[in-house]
């Protein structure tokens, strides 16, 4: 993090020919570093264990609820309460609110030792929801809620197809990828050495891509992190809100439930986390470039980022605490 910033503040030519390296919405070394950074946990998941967590009726209940009513509504009532002075940070926290996690929450789920099957069932669930439910969504939460608590909505057309590229490329990609590694080389090499050794070889590939995607991404906004730091921090406050929040709520209530700790490790990390790829690239194709939304939009993963790898150590923690045999 001070790497990307220090990056950003002193050699801002640097950040500006990274910047230039993008296709639309989507910067491409970003795009690359999330892409190699989830492909060792979707390497990991055995695909035939799927259909048993799509039939898991209670867990996948848990995690729309989680995912789809109560993190959207919470988001929406923290955008209010700590920056209703702030319009245009509002909304940037509230489409973030209403972005769900298909990227990053494989990482966190696999750095807390959660079930990668699950993981990638609920990932894969998000995103379908995601094609389909969020540009309603925003319209409900950007265009009708706001004027009833005093403040005036803003007009938000996103296309599915927008959202469909966000989804595309940050699952879609290391998916398919993961996916074709376990088929052919299982097929080529056995279970056992493609257990024992293949996913041992490539596991550090995670890590290595997450800090990469890090000092890229703090590089991209490290001399405006430095001119006005305080906007940071006042967007940062809610988002630490809500990622220890809906964190504690996903991991008690799937206790409640009676959920083994890589279950409710993966439904607690689906739950705190959020697309901030999809969150920017919408900002930025509704209100621009420079808007204070797609401002909030890049606070997000740099705020996200700390606070998960916080929660990781919280989850084990936890694990020690609940779960000890």
């Amino acid at each position: 993090m001070l790497i990307g910033v220090g990056i950003g503040y002193f050699f801002p030519s640097i950040a500006k020919d990274v910047n230039s390296l993008s296709k639309g919405t989507t910067n491409i070394p970003i795009a690359i570093g999330l892409i190699l950074m989830m492909y060792p946990p979707l390497a990991k998941v055995n695909y035939a264990l799927l259909p048993q967590v799509f039939k898991n009726v209670k867990v996948l209940s848990i995690s729309l609820v989680l995912n789809w009513i109560i993190g959207p509504v919470l988001m929406f009532v923290l955008a209010i309460l700590f920056l209703r002075d702030y319009p245009e940070y509002m909304v940037g926290l509230i489409l973030i609110g209403l972005a769900r996690c298909i990227a990053m929450v494989l990482v966190w789920n696999d750095l807390a030792e959660g079930s990668s099957e699950y993981g990638a069932g609920l990932v894969a669930l998000n995103s379908i929801f995601q094609v389909f439910a969020y540009s309603f969504y925003a319209w409900i939460f950007i265009t009708k809620l706001p004027p009833l608590f005093g403040f005036e909505g803003a007009m938000v057309e996103i296309s599915i197809a927008t959202i469909a590229e966000s989804v595309a490329i940050y699952l879609g990609i290391p998916f398919l990828a993961g996916l074709l590694s376990r088929i052919i080389l299982v097929k080529l090499k056995g279970e056992e050495w493609y257990k024992n050794q293949f996913i041992p070889a490539i596991s550090p590939i995670t890590l290595i891509a997450l800090l990469f995607t890090i000092v890229v991404m703090f590089s991209l906004k490290g001399e405006l992190i430095v001119q006005i730091p305080m906007d940071v921090v006042r967007i940062a406050i809610p988002l630490l809100v809500y990622f220890a929040l809906m964190f504690l709520i996903g991991f008690f209530v799937s206790k409640a439930m009676g959920a083994d700790y890589d279950k409710n490790a993966s439904i607690a990390f689906t739950a705190a986390g959020n697309n901030f790829e999809l969150a920017i690239a919408v900002a930025i194709a509704v209100f621009g470039l420079n808007s204070g939304q797609a401002f909030t939009g890049v606070v997000g993963p740099l705020v996200e980022v700390p606070a998960l790898i916080l929660l990781v150590k919280v989850a084990f923690w936890l694990k020690k605490k609940y779960y000890a045999t």
